[in-house]
């Protein structure tokens, strides 16, 4: 598949890393000769200077041939003019456009992006989504990562394991044996920085981040088995009335009215316009490094403090303030890759990365095959993948234990009739099931073709 990914930023460098990694014909187009070189450097891709809006920067990029446009410019009238141009002078079939300023992104004019007016197939909006996964991480506490597959009757927790964990020094292979409710399957273990295949002599332990597939249902039962009991917050403190803010707390004021929420934020006129947009929460004008505003605020009983500000720093140093205050949770958002392992020493319960969330989002899109969604874990660590068996995929009609699965790739759950089955070796994939996985960076390849429509389908 040929791509022209518009912009060479982290997003941008981020897909065309995945995209290059899976032997896609991959162009980055950035007028920034710094970042083109980077990623010429670090990757097998072409780039070529220029605004990707430019007609004759695209030809030179390859747009009359090319399957799909990325659009991920800091510009989101150059994104969207890209994504017309790609369509009006070059019929590329599929253009995805991050849209940050949400002015363009109000219902009512939800048809300037029809094929008839300015054709976007996908429109992402980095900060809405971070808002919903703060929002899945809120409702789920103890778990740094949480995603809902296969019409969220199956789930992927995250979570960090403490001293006294139930689950803690025990090899894998005996967690069955001895936890008989636990019906999960771990599908990855991040020990020190370092991933760890979850094979079965492989002992959990403490400090060690563990991602499990679980069913729905069966989840709370599972978070305790990992050591956390931890109930959702009902006392939340926002700090930052940005967007990312304001989204998060309409989300939390529309699905739970009983949550107490206030938010603090340092620019008066922001302040005044998260003030009218949200019904029942507090606004507070103030700075959130300061020890008075988070007396003021009230961060001591705060059972969540979540720091959304648009800057790194602060939100790392008012989340560890809100800590040290008494607040029992800290969720922040760490745009920096240099930051981010650094977080959990510190005391900080949540990281979320913007790049990480937007790039999976955009993943999703991409992926061929019957695949339904694509989940990033980490930076490189690998992708959750939902997929449809068809009739033709060899892992159809035989036991998982015989299938000739690509190197590390494990099957987290099997969905078959609406029920949830968490596999074993004896397990066999049926056509028509929803087969959840978990495939590293290399293997995801391999994956798709596992799952494409063979013509012999038709």
């Amino acid at each position: 598949m040929k791509v022209i990914v518009c912009g060479a930023g982290q997003v941008g460098f981020s897909i065309a890393r995945y995209l290059a990694q899976e032997d896609n014909d991959v162009t980055v187009i950035d007028q920034s000769q710094q970042l083109t070189r980077k990623i010429s450097d670090t990757l097998d891709i072409k780039t070529v200077n220029g605004f990707a809006s430019h007609p004759e920067i695209l030809e030179q990029a390859g747009a009359d041939a090319a399957d799909m446009l990325i659009a991920v410019t800091h510009a989101d009238e150059v994104n969207m003019i890209a994504c017309q141009i790609g369509h009006s002078l070059f019929n590329i079939t599929t253009k995805i456009a991050r849209v940050r300023q949400q002015g363009y992104l109000e219902p009512k004019w939800a048809n300037l992006y029809s094929r008839d007016h300015m054709p976007i197939d996908v429109i992402i909006s980095p900060e809405r989504e971070v808002a919903g996964a703060i929002a899945r991480r809120l409702r789920m506490p103890g778990a740094f990562d949480l995603i809902s597959l296969v019409g969220d009757r199956v789930k992927l927790a995250g979570v960090r394991l403490h001293a006294d964990c139930p689950v803690v020094n025990t090899p894998l292979r005996q967690l069955t044996q001895l936890f008989p409710e636990l019906n999960v399957r771990i599908v990855g273990i991040v020990r020190a920085g370092v991933s760890l295949p979850p094979v079965g002599d492989e002992q959990l332990m403490p400090g060690d981040e563990v991602y499990f597939v679980s069913d729905s249902d069966h989840l709370d039962r599972a978070m305790t088995a990992f050591g956390h009991e931890e109930r959702e917050a009902r006392r939340i403190v926002v700090f930052g009335g940005g967007n990312i803010g304001q989204f998060l707390t309409q989300q939390i004021e529309a699905e739970n009215p009983s949550v107490n929420i206030k938010i603090v934020e340092k620019d008066k006129s922001r302040a005044e316009i998260a003030a009218r947009n949200l019904k029942r929460s507090v606004v507070l004008q103030g700075d959130v490094l300061d020890s008075e505003i988070l007396t003021e605020a009230n961060v001591a009983s705060a059972e969540a403090v979540v720091s959304v500000t648009n800057d790194d720093e602060t939100n790392i140093l008012s989340a560890l303030l809100a800590k040290r205050q008494g607040s029992a949770r800290a969720i922040c958002l760490v745009n920096s890759e240099t930051y981010a392992p650094l977080t959990p020493d510190l005391g900080i319960d949540v990281v979320v990365s913007p790049r990480h969330i937007t790039v999976s989002t955009i993943l999703q899109h991409v992926r061929r095959g019957r695949i339904h969604s694509v989940h990033t874990l980490r930076d490189g660590f690998g992708e959750l993948i939902e997929a449809e068996a068809l009739e033709t995929s060899p892992l159809v009609g035989q036991p998982l234990g015989e299938s000739d699965l690509p190197e590390g790739v494990l099957v987290g759950a099997v969905v078959h009739d609406g029920e949830v089955v968490i596999p074993r070796a004896s397990t066999v994939i049926q056509t028509g099931d929803r087969v959840v996985l978990f495939a590293p960076a290399e293997s995801v390849r391999q994956v798709e073709k596992m799952f494409a429509v063979q013509l012999e389908f038709f």
